[in-house]
């Protein structure tokens, strides 16, 4: 093996299999191509930038909802209501309106793969599953976490 392979053979293993993939003439198609939605624009696959803004938004205003209405000066158990803040905002505003503030904000929404409103099920399966956090950051190549593959759902522009 000469020097030009050798160093064609670490950049792959540097850049990643999808990347030695694609050097090798795989085609992996944009990020929601699979599902059937657009490469961009509306009802596009929300990028991981809005999402974990997202995410923020939500966890800072559960965050402050949790110290008015719960812990007061005891800030020993802020992280455990603000938690259980997260879960039950999830769960009643992704099921009835596919957002939370923070997606609105970001101007994303969470729908079935078919484009319909989640299920009760799908809803509450996604939300436990977020927050027990490492399912939320397994990602496919359509970058939707395992939480949004269990409850077929997934992250869209508006």
């Amino acid at each position: 093996m000469d020097d030009a392979e050798k160093r064609q053979a670490i950049g792959s293993w540097l850049s990643g299999p999808r990347s030695a993939a694609e050097d090798m003439g795989a085609d992996f198609g944009y990020r929601g191509q699979r599902l059937g939605l657009p490469e961009t624009g509306p009802g596009s696959v929300a990028p991981v930038g809005r999402r974990i803004a997202a995410l923020v938004i939500d966890w800072l205003m559960c965050q402050l909802i949790a110290y008015g209405l719960f812990v007061g000066g005891d800030g020993r158990t802020l992280g455990l209501w603000t938690m259980g803040v997260f879960f039950v905002m999830s769960l009643l505003l992704v099921g009835t309106l596919g957002l939370t503030p923070g997606k609105r904000i970001m101007r994303i929404r969470v729908v079935a793969q078919n484009g319909a409103r989640l299920g009760f099920g799908a809803v509450v399966a996604r939300s436990v599953l977020l927050c027990l956090v490492i399912p939320a950051v397994m990602m496919d190549r359509d970058t939707r976490g395992l939480h949004e593959r269990v409850a077929r759902a997934v992250e869209v522009r508006f």
